[in-house]
């Protein structure tokens, strides 16, 4: 089966193909049109499709719309209700629906060629579990999904063995464990449906004494469930203004929020286990992109493994629901490769972007030597290297790096990228070196996904990614799949006597991360960043006069 997936309804259009059951290209519209997310999450965007992701996926494998055997759509129109029904206010969700019924024949108009008939409508929840389990490493494994809305669910607890799904439990709406957090995201001043992390990174300078309050209105019961009543925010902390400056209410608000949505997942999980006997946990849906949350999971949820879909949000649904088609026609599916799905560049095509942006540049005889040399002189490099990264982590491929040693370059990165100061940077080490310096979470972590405790004799030497509190989300590097990166860590470390480098997507805020050359050399044209490393090319940064 030649299968091409799309998610487009909601948020996070993107496109992924699968072929004979493997995963040969993933890739998010906003990298190809520079809109972050691709678009908001109206009804009014709804019919805008991810046609450039879509028509690359293609592209990189050699094939023409006419070789696909079907065209998946990870929303079902045939299952949603009114919004008034399900106790949204969504005034004008009749045109997003209107939309989905009309998929085939707007995919039929982007992709020419297709026939509207190959189109197959793909339950929400259905396409973000098939994106955890099917694509995991497991054969057979639990999955529990939690997001903002689907059709007419926001949860979905069930099992994958053979292939096939049991589902267990489904919330139906308004409950929504993913617009609630939305919600507060809002009332603190964040973008909605965007901006959720930052809560998440707020909350770990509060204290949860709101606890009490919002544990009355969320709660779970015996069958797999949850509700969520709604919620005064303003009785707790005021509501804030984009940009406005946040006070102590406001970070203890996101902690007593944050501090329960991890006790509701932990009794959905353990639920969830009583019911199959499991013991290997899979995780999407925008809520799975809450590491702090997934962390207590794998230490207290009683499951031996949990693993997390690397693009756990919308965008995965595109992956998810291909997936899903391929299994019920009877293809054996092989977990994703990993998280370089995107595009790439051949070294003469990133020389030619050079030659033609007329920089001055250099072919260095080991551009990993000449990182670290740059790193552990205090510069910040731009890094990009192979295939982009599918979901919303830089994993290494199009990323900004950094000396973790100087505790100044925290303020200095996210000056660099324009984004508030208590938002943390992350740490890039070699695997087989993390468990001297990463406790708690799991180890591995290729998809920094979870956050790990920064043991005590370390926070000292590397200050500059460990959190207010004390935690860290890890990015762990395979020397065998990354030999790039490795060689850059192990120069790095020979220089400094440490292991770990700050690793933060290359990008400036408001902005997706950086794809194509050309969007990194923009990039580096626009901030304050030593050096670019591009495929084996380096551009350094003019003295200013020069």
């Amino acid at each position: 089966m030649k299968v091409l997936g799309v998610n487009a309804l909601f948020h996070d259009p993107a496109a992924a193909l699968v072929v004979d059951g493997q995963t040969v290209a993933a890739a998010e519209e906003e990298r190809f049109s520079r809109r972050k997310h691709g678009h908001r999450p109206v009804p009014f965007a709804a019919w805008e499709l991810p046609e450039q992701a879509a028509r690359w996926c293609l592209e990189q494998a050699g094939m023409d719309v006419s070789d696909l055997d079907a065209v998946t759509y990870s929303f079902d129109p045939t299952l949603a209700r009114p919004a008034e029904a399900l106790g949204l206010h969504d005034p004008w969700d009749h045109l997003r629906q209107t939309y989905a019924h009309h998929a085939p024949q707007f995919l039929a108009t982007s992709l020419p060629g297709l026939d509207p008939a190959a189109v197959r409508f793909v339950r929400h929840h259905v396409a973000h579990a098939a994106s955890g389990a099917l694509a995991s490493p497991y054969q057979d494994a639990d999955v529990l999904v939690l997001d903002g809305r689907g059709e007419c669910a926001s949860h979905l607890a069930g099992r994958y063995e053979g292939g096939r799904l049991t589902v267990h439990a489904t919330q139906e709406l308004p409950h929504s464990l993913g617009l609630l957090y939305e919600e507060l995201t809002e009332h603190l001043g964040f973008l909605r449906s965007s901006d959720e992390f930052k809560v998440m990174a707020m909350a770990s300078y509060g204290t949860p004494r709101f606890h009490d309050e919002i544990r009355a209105r969320v709660r779970t019961d015996d069958r797999g469930g949850f509700s969520t009543d709604p919620i005064a925010w303003h009785t707790m902390a005021k509501p804030l203004r984009p940009g406005e400056e946040w006070d102590q209410d406001h970070a203890d608000l996101a902690a007593s929020v944050q501090a329960r949505l991890e006790e509701v997942l932990l009794e959905l999980a353990r639920w969830l286990r009583r019911r199959t006997g499991g013991d290997r946990l899979t995780l999407a849906g925008g809520v799975a992109l809450n590491c702090v949350a997934n962390t207590r999971l794998h230490a207290e949820s009683g499951y031996d493994e949990v693993w997390v879909q690397p693009a756990a949000g919308d965008a995965g649904t595109a992956l998810g629901s291909a997936l899903h088609v391929a299994a019920e026609e009877g293809d054996e599916i092989r977990p994703m490769p990993g998280a370089d799905l995107g595009r790439g560049w051949s070294d003469e095509e990133i020389e030619a972007h050079l030659r033609t942006a007329q920089v001055d540049f250099e072919r260095p005889a080991d551009v990993a030597v000449e990182v670290a040399e740059c790193l552990a002189a205090d510069g910040v490099v731009a890094w990009f290297q192979g295939r982009s990264e599918y979901g919303p982590r830089a994993l290494g491929h199009r990323s900004l790096l950094a000396h973790p040693g100087r505790s100044a370059n925290l303020e200095r990165l996210n000056d660099v990228k324009g984004r508030e100061q208590f938002r943390p940077v992350a740490p890039m080490v070699l695997a087989e070196r993390a468990s001297r310096i990463f406790s708690r979470g799991p180890l591995p972590s290729p998809y920094m996904l979870f956050v790990h405790d920064v043991a005590p004799q370390w926070r000292e030497r590397i200050p500059a990614v460990v959190h207010v509190d004390g935690t860290a989300r890890v990015q762990t590097v395979d020397r065998d799949g990354e030999p790039l990166v490795a060689r850059m860590l192990e120069a790095f470390e020979q220089r400094t006597g440490l292991p770990v480098v700050i690793n933060t997507s290359l990008n400036t805020a408001g902005r997706p991360m950086v794809d194509d050359p050309r969007d990194a050399l923009e990039c580096f044209g626009s901030a304050p960043v030593s050096l670019l490393a591009i495929g084996p090319f380096v551009v350094r940064r003019r003295p200013p006069g020069r």
